[in-house]
């Protein structure tokens, strides 16, 4: 079928993870894809992070170079890990320490402000002697909390955590909820967004940045009540002047609720891509490519 195409013609194949060589990397396989082409345009930074015989074995038979797309993710986040501009902050949010500690570990020495939001606040919260009720935390990470404090104080880097937080009485949107300093949270009440003073910090602290990363919500973003901080985050980022990079479903969800997808510089297409990218890995699928 490849060989009938005529010129403007695009022939699509199935889903390639149906074959089980696609996720082995199996070097047939690879060779019977890139027997179907002359050369190859990768333009799914999505799947980069993945060594598939789609993604990475076929460049043992095929040039391979970057589509528009993987080049704009290519130029923007690595630039922001390689050679960032500064004063550089990165906010990043999500549940746990434990998803985006490799994250935190390779961004911290290049950062002048990092934020820290989301569930994964209550750990560094806690590391710092606070009481936080019924609130997901990650008690074997909160040494690891502790240590990142105090890097980032003895190399200089501002770190930001909740100074109010949006507390509930349940997991629930329309459970009794409100806004309570850090060190008033009810012990049998749970942190679910960060407060308004908070939102207004962050702002604050955003605005002279040269470049922002942003990676992972400030809350509970599935659930109305608890959707604002990271709303309030989408505006900051969109209001600065600084380049911005937007990665992670929620955090892109937020800024298209909010109708400001177009005052930021790049979001990124790529969920696990983005984040190994920014872990300081090497993906598959850049490394292997012909023009890099």
């Amino acid at each position: 079928m490849a060989d009938a195409l005529k010129p403007g013609e695009v022939l699509l194949l199935e889903n390639l993870r149906f074959h089980k060589e696609e996720e082995k990397n199996g070097e047939d396989f690879a060779r019977q894809l890139a027997s179907l082409a002359e050369v190859g345009i990768n333009d799914a930074f999505g799947c980069c992070h993945r060594a598939h015989a789609s993604v990475a074995g076929i460049t043992k038979f095929l040039p391979m170079a970057a589509g528009f797309l993987l080049e704009k993710e290519i130029r923007f986040i690595g630039g922001a890990v390689d050679n960032p501009a500064h004063p550089f902050a990165a906010i990043i949010g999500g549940a746990k320490v434990s998803d985006k500690i490799e994250v935190i570990s390779n961004l911290l020495p290049k950062v002048d402000l990092m934020i820290i939001g989301g569930g994964m606040a209550n750990t560094f919260l806690a590391a710092q002697g606070y009481g936080i009720g019924k609130s997901l935390v990650e008690a074997d990470k909160i040494d690891l909390a502790k240590q990142l404090i105090n890097q980032a104080k003895e190399q200089g880097t501002k770190l930001l955590l909740p100074v109010d937080v949006m507390v509930a009485a349940e997991f629930k949107n329309d459970a009794d909820h409100k806004v309570v300093p850090v060190d008033a949270v009810p012990a049998d009440w749970m942190i679910l967004d960060v407060g308004t003073k908070t939102q207004e910090l962050f702002a604050k602290e955003l605005a002279p940045m040269k470049l922002i990363v942003w990676n992972g919500p400030m809350g509970v973003f599935e659930m109305e009540n608890y959707a604002k901080g990271t709303e309030a985050v989408a505006k900051a980022v969109a209001d600065s002047d600084a380049v911005s990079i937007v990665g992670g479903g929620d955090s892109v969800s937020a800024v298209n609720k909010t109708g400001l997808a177009d005052k930021i510089s790049h979001i990124s297409t790529g969920g696990g891509a983005s984040l190994e990218y920014l872990e300081g890995k090497q993906l598959p699928g850049v490394v292997s490519l012909s023009d890099k």
